[in-house]
């Protein structure tokens, strides 16, 4: 269920309705609660104030019906603008980058804003009443109202400028720098009951029963996509109580079939139909990837920038280089990190879950395999990522890890040899491989 709830919560925020349909009922709450006061207080409260709105009916019509329609036109253009954005960004940076400008907060209120004070005005115009009726003129609602458009004005103002630095590349690069690092900070370690004392890249085979292989009978998933989201609590409470041990096959982020194996149960013999049910309640599929759990995914943007910056269509290496700064900088802090232990006890030390993660070697290879692969004859590109190899080594935490350093640094080096064709690019390549490789043999022997 709370993995269920985050899912949704995730595709609200992701969503160009959920705000402005809030900020709209608020308005209307709002219009309500001013004509509610007006009627209260009489007609000519906010005239002894000395402020505020003081015409008639007619032009408490006219004021409200003006501003109505310039926010709704308003609201069009702002929509527009932001459909331009997005298919630049789409075309230049890549698809997956969409969900990052429909997520973006300020997008969503500026839009909500406009539709807002459209909604105001419509519900406190319908109050008036003219002179040949029983005469009433909502002062403070109309005030409200004008106030409403001086903001939206503001608003539009603020919105022209946050567009035009949202779509720029560097931009756009830092904001998902920022969110790769926030999920680091968020999965390593991580916490499904009470981990092990030793952190390990994969289960230990020792820690498992005996039997475990031969016994354990695999679960599937009950749907085709994405895994997003495991909910670690359910699993293991329902571990608990029915005195199982579950090893994970898959993480967030995998896509699985229907059916394929997403979770082994020991023992096999206490597998019912009801607690199938019960475990794929716990696991939450998608048509995409998310970032909640799956900190993959926002390196894979990244790449991806770079990537489509590297094709020959683009030919934009520093781009490239911009996105390597922001991978440099995740990496560095996961390389201070342990990776979480892979086996999960209940509070009375019973092993209850075993759930594999991406470690530092894995990471690596998701930053580095692709953009290497793409930039084998720009020079440029491989020695930016062989400085960012060097700053890593700086704060590597593990002797395990610099291996894997050290195995991107010279695959990097050889596809300059074989690719780049001027001599003197060659050796300045071959001197940041040579510093690279002093620094991780210093530090790590």
């Amino acid at each position: 269920m709370k993995a269920l709830l985050l899912k949704h919560w995730d595709r609200l925020r992701s969503s160009f309705w959920f705000v402005p349909a809030a900020m709209a009922c608020l308005a209307a709450a709002l219009a309500l609660s001013a004509v509610a006061i007006d009627e209260a207080a009489g007609d000519d409260w906010l005239q002894r104030l000395g402020w505020g709105y003081s015409g008639g009916a007619e032009g408490a019509s006219l004021l409200l019906g003006t501003v109505a329609g310039s926010m709704i036109t308003i609201a069009g253009t702002v929509f527009s603008m932001t459909l331009v954005a997005m298919s630049l960004a789409s075309s230049q940076l890549g698809p997956r980058l969409l969900r990052n400008f429909m997520r973006d907060t300020a997008n969503q209120v500026v839009l909500g804003t406009f539709v807002a004070t459209f909604v105001y005005c419509l519900l406190v115009l319908r109050t008036i009443r003219r002179a040949d009726e029983v005469a009433f003129v909502p002062h403070l609602s109309v005030s409200i109202g004008l106030l409403l458009a001086m903001v939206g004005i503001g608003v539009l103002i603020y919105f022209i400028h946050h567009v035009s630095v949202s779509i720029q590349a560097d931009e756009v690069i830092a904001h998902v720098g920022r969110e790769l690092e926030d999920g680091i900070d968020r999965l390593f370690p991580g916490r499904l009951g009470q981990p092990g004392s030793e952190t390990s890249d994969s289960p230990k085979k020792a820690e498992l029963p005996a039997a475990f292989a031969r016994e354990a009978r695999p679960v599937g998933a009950a749907e085709d996509g994405y895994l997003q989201l495991i909910d670690g609590d359910a699993l293991m409470a329902l571990a608990r109580r029915a005195d199982l041990l579950l090893q994970l096959e898959r993480r967030p982020g995998h896509y699985l079939v229907k059916g394929q194996t997403m979770v082994m149960v020991w023992p096999g013999d206490r597998v019912t139909d009801a607690l199938v049910d019960q475990l794929n309640d716990a696991f939450v599929f998608g048509n995409q990837r998310t970032a909640i759990q799956d900190v993959e995914f926002s390196l894979h943007q990244l790449v991806e920038i770079a990537v489509r910056a590297l094709s020959p269509g683009i030919n934009d290496p520093f781009t490239a280089i911009a996105c390597l700064d922001r991978l440099g900088s995740a990496l560095c802090r996961l390389a201070r990190r342990d990776a979480p232990s892979p086996l999960r006890y209940d509070d009375e030390g019973q092993l209850r879950l075993v759930a594999p993660g991406s470690g530092f070697a894995g990471m690596v290879d998701a930053a580095f395999n692709q953009i290497r692969q793409s930039a084998r004859s720009n020079p440029a590109v491989a020695i930016r990522m062989l400085d960012v190899i060097a700053q890593i080594a700086d704060h590597l935490q593990h002797k395990r890890d610099t291996a894997c350093l050290q195995r991107h640094a010279g695959m990097i080096v050889r596809g300059a040899r074989e690719a780049v064709p001027e001599a003197d690019d060659r050796l300045a390549v071959e001197a940041s491989f040579t510093a690279a490789d002093r620094v991780l043999r210093s530090l790590h022997g």
